[in-house]
């Protein structure tokens, strides 16, 4: 097919012309990518991700953190369970409204984050580009995935 050429309909339909696709392979990919690097700090992606936004401000309450993470809070609620049981985070209900949970940072959950610090660099390197090149690629998806402007998550 030539580049000015429209594609058919029929070349529309084919499963490698999908966005859809592209993103959840290139998704699925990058996650792999990260599995060995956080391996060693003993978290998940997942974990990663609730302990990124911990880090950038501890106490939050489990329904600003669904929100952050664009999770609901009942998909949420079991992965600050086990932050819990790994001695990462602590949860506590608000004084003043107890309708509130308050996730935060342990002193261990605070000092994990300095062995943290290398891991945006290895999946970079992993995935063979910069934080130039990932800041753009971040910004071309951010009307579709409502990713914060101005921040990496995670590299």
């Amino acid at each position: 097919m030539s580049q000015s050429a429209a594609p058919s309909a029929d070349e529309l339909l084919k499963l490698d012309n999908q966005v859809c696709f592209a993103l959840v392979t290139a998704a699925r990919n990058v996650v792999a990518i990260y599995r060995p690097i956080l391996e060693p700090l003993g978290l998940t992606h997942p974990q990663y991700l609730v302990m990124l936004a911990l880090w950038e401000r501890s106490p939050r309450s489990l329904r600003e953190l669904a929100d952050e993470l664009a999770l609901e809070p009942a998909t949420l609620s079991p992965l600050v369970k086990r932050l819990e049981v790994q001695g990462l985070v602590s949860k506590a209900r608000r004084d003043d409204d107890e309708r509130v949970l308050d996730v935060r940072l342990t002193v261990e959950g605070a000092a994990l984050r300095e062995r943290a610090l290398e891991v945006p660099g290895r999946v970079m390197a992993g995935v063979g580009t910069d934080a130039a090149s990932l800041i753009s690629l971040r910004d071309a998806l951010a009307p579709f995935s409502g990713a914060r402007s101005g921040h990496i998550t995670g590299a």
